[in-house]
């Protein structure tokens, strides 16, 4: 399938910008969340394990709301979608600010999420539309830097935000971000995926190409929110309370540098060599995660290099659905991020379930079993595509861009 493009096969990086700033503010809502959890649930008057639904709510409503959305907004022009995503989105953002109740600040989470599940998909889905082929790489690193970046800020913005300005505050500040790119999407290029009907776009992840792709994703997802989600008290002897947040950073840093590689790298070896690059390290790193923790500055470095080699996952994962699903890219990218989001959740429940019967200590291991699968899952891919598919994929431009 062609695209017609008016402008010439070059980067933009201007409109690309407009939408790693939007992923970022998406990102830091989530990081800056779990850093006021305390804050809120006394703000609420419910315990901390009660606050931290929110973001069960936010996750949940993630993954069924982005193939539902992508699914009943085909037609839709991209850039309106974004538009229409972010408003939804500082709606949210404004309930959680004045909620008066754990209840209200819930159905304001859904909303955010709604908007964010919305925003997000598209934005990819618009990176790779308006990016030349020899560059799709590095245009979808480009807007996921937007994240990873956020990884970095959102820790450090939601301690300080505790003390200073109140949780409340920071929502009415993420949503204020949120309208200012909302102005912004107007400049963007228009963009429009082939429309099918409801059933083929539902049918897109029944298909064995597509469900392997969200199979690793899947897996690889559990893997790192299983230890992520627990690595408060796996380093708890060498990084308690404020120190882990420079764990963290280390972590966020980490992920930016891994983003940033797995562009260019995608668009010079293909996505199925960084993909194996990324799976290999994390499962490398998580079996080192006993040895890692036993100092401070290990630990630092250990959060640099698994977040490094995490951070090349979703570039290849993507540079890879939007060529498998030529017909339907916006639901593939949508179905990528429930995979997300829905390992997320399987992540921190196999996590406590182990933590509960096992102890801190069996966490990587397991973590680590759940990668080789995804590295198994991806060998078996690798195996049946053509061979010039594994060198670049993605021969297709799927979108049409104005």
């Amino acid at each position: 399938m062609t695209i017609r493009r008016s402008s010439n096969d070059r980067l933009v990086l201007g409109p690309l910008l407009i939408l790693a700033v939007g992923t970022f503010i998406l990102g830091t809502d989530g990081f800056v969340l779990n850093g006021l959890l305390p804050t809120i649930a006394a703000d609420l008057h419910v315990s901390e394990s009660v606050a931290g639904q929110l973001t069960t709510v936010f996750a949940a409503t993630y993954a069924i709301g982005s193939p539902l959305i992508a699914a009943f907004t085909g037609a839709w022009d991209r850039k309106r979608l974004l538009g229409a995503g972010l408003v939804l989105f500082t709606a949210g953002m404004a309930g959680q600010a004045l909620g008066e109740s754990f209840t209200v600040v819930a159905v304001a989470r859904v909303l955010a999420a709604l908007g964010a599940a919305a925003f997000q998909a598209n934005a990819y889905v618009m990176a790779s539309a308006i990016a030349p082929e020899a560059h799709r790489g590095r245009a979808l690193a480009t807007v996921a830097a937007g994240m990873s970046v956020s990884m970095v800020l959102g820790v450090p913005i939601g301690v300080l935000a505790g003390n200073l300005v109140g949780w409340r505050t920071v929502m009415w500040g993420i949503g204020a971000l949120g309208i200012l790119v909302a102005l912004a999407v107007p400049l963007l290029p228009s963009v429009r995926v082939p429309t099918t009907g409801l059933r083929d776009r539902l049918a897109v992840v029944v298909r064995p190409p597509i469900a392997r792709v969200l199979g690793v994703t899947v897996l690889a997802m559990l893997a790192t929110f299983g230890v992520a989600t627990y690595l408060p008290v796996i380093a708890k002897d060498v990084a308690a309370g404020a120190v882990l947040a420079w764990v963290l950073v280390g972590n966020g840093i980490g992920q930016v540098i891994g983003t940033t590689l797995a562009g260019r790298w995608t668009d010079r070896l293909g996505p199925d060599r960084v993909r194996l690059i990324s799976l290999s390290g994390v499962a490398t790193a998580l079996l080192l995660l006993d040895f890692a923790v036993l100092s401070l500055p290990s630990t630092i470095v250990y959060a640099l290099l698994i977040g490094g080699f995490s951070g090349m996952l979703m570039v290849p994962q993507q540079h890879r659905l939007f060529s498998l699903a030529p017909d339907a890219p916006s639901v593939a990218l949508g179905l990528n991020g429930s995979a997300i989001y829905a390992g997320g959740a399987l992540g921190s429940a196999v996590g406590g379930t182990v933590l509960a019967v096992a102890g801190p200590k069996w966490l990587g291991p397991v973590a680590a079993v759940s990668v080789l699968l995804a590295l198994a899952l991806s060998a078996r891919r690798e195996k049946q595509a053509p061979a010039h598919d594994r060198v670049h994929a993605g021969s297709e431009r799927p979108a049409e861009a104005r």
